[in-house]
C-alpha cells in the first residue's frame, strides 16, 4: 500500500481551497498512492473565528472531493467542519475509490477555543481502507494516546493524524526539532503513522510548523516534509510490519487488566455500531 499525505495552508476561499485539494488528489495518484491524507479543517482552513462558515458550500465543497476520490479511484482523508442538526463538529471525512463516504470522525477531546464553536465527538475511529485498518486522530488528540491504543487493541494498523498548527513561532520551531511525539506513538502500538499539518504563518503572529510524516512502527521516518513549504510526501507500507505486538501484550499483562480492557473494548465497538 502506498500512504500520501499533504502539507498545505488553507486560505479564506473554500472554492479554491477545493481546487487545490482535488489537485493533490490528482497529483498523489500520479505518484501511485492509493490512500491520501490533508490537514485538519482543510476544506475551509482552519479560522480563529469559525462562526462565519457556511454550512451549504462547505457541503458542496465536500461533494467536489467524493467526486475527486472517484476520479482519482483513490481513498481520501480530508479535515472539515461538519453540520449535523445545526450543530457543527470538526471532523476527518474518509471517501473511498467509488466516492462514497465510508467513515466520518469527530474530534473528541477540543480546545477552548474550537468548543466555542464545534460539539465535542462521542466515538473512537476504526475503519477500514482497503484490507489495512485504520484509526485517526485530530490535531490537539495528540495528547491523549488512549485514543489511538484502544483502536489498535482493535486491529488499526495505521494512524492517521490531520493537523493544524497554531502555535506562537517559540512554539512552532520546539516542534521543528521532533519533539511532537510522533514516532512514539507509532513505536509503543508498532503501527504506521500517518501525519499532515498545515505549514508557515498563520496569521496575529500564530505558526503552524508543517514538518508533517509518514513513520513506520520501528518509529524510523519513511518521508518528510519540510517546515517551510506545502507539498506531497508519499510512501510505501507494508502492512505485515504493523504487527499491533505492544498493544497486543497489553492486553495480556497485568493479568488484572484483562477483563477491564475487554470491557473497555466491547463499549467502544457498541459505540461504534451506534455511531457516533
Amino acid at each position: 500500500m502506498r500512504i500520501a499525505a499533504v502539507q498545505m495552508n488553507s486560505g479564506p476561499s473554500i472554492d479554491e481551497n477545493v481546487e487545490r485539494i482535488v489537485d493533490y488528489i490528482h497529483a498523489a495518484t500520479r505518484n501511485k498512492a492509493g490512500v491520501v491524507l490533508f490537514p485538519e479543517c482543510v476544506v475551509t482552513g482552519y479560522r480563529p473565528e469559525m462562526g462565519s462558515v457556511d454550512s451549504g458550500e462547505v457541503l458542496r465543497a465536500c461533494r467536489q472531493i467524493r467526486h475527486a476520490a472517484r476520479e482519482a479511484h483513490c481513498h481520501v482523508l480530508v479535515g472539515s467542519p461538519t453540520p449535523r442538526k445545526s450543530q457543527w463538529f470538526n471532523s476527518l471525512l474518509v471517501f473511498d475509490p467509488r466516492g462514497g463516504e465510508t467513515f466520518c470522525y469527530d474530534k473528541n477531546p477540543l480546545t477552548p477555543g474550537e468548543a466555542r464553536f464545534f460539539i465535542p465527538g462521542n466515538c473512537l475511529a476504526f475503519f477500514r481502507l482497503g484490507r489495512a485498518l485504520a484509526t485517526a486522530i485530530i490535531c490537539h488528540e495528540r495528547r491523549f494516546p488512549e485514543l489511538v491504543r484502544l483502536p489498535v487493541m482493535m486491529g488499526a494498523q495505521i494512524a492517521f493524524h490531520p493537523n493544524a498548527g497554531l502555535d506562537t513561532l517559540e512554539v512552532s520551531k520546539r516542534k521543528r526539532r521532533g519533539k511532537d511525539g510522533i514516532a512514539t506513538r507509532a513505536f509503543e502500538n508498532q503501527i504506521y503513522y500517518v501525519f499532515a499539518n498545515s505549514v508557515g504563518p498563520q496569521g496575529d503572529g500564530l505558526w503552524s510548523a508543517g514538518d508533517s510524516k509518514i513513520v513506520a512502527p520501528d518509529s524510523s521516518v519513511l518521508a518528510q516534509a519540510n517546515n517551510r513549504d506545502e507539498g506531497l510526501i508519499c510512501a510505501d507500507v507494508d502492512l505485515a510490519q504493523a504487527g499491533r505486538r505492544y498493544a497486543r501484550e497489553a492486553l495480556l499483562q497485568p493479568a488484572f487488566l484483562r477483563t477491564a480492557w475487554r470491557q473497555m473494548l466491547d463499549r467502544c465497538r457498541k459505540q461504534l455500531r451506534k455511531g457516533r
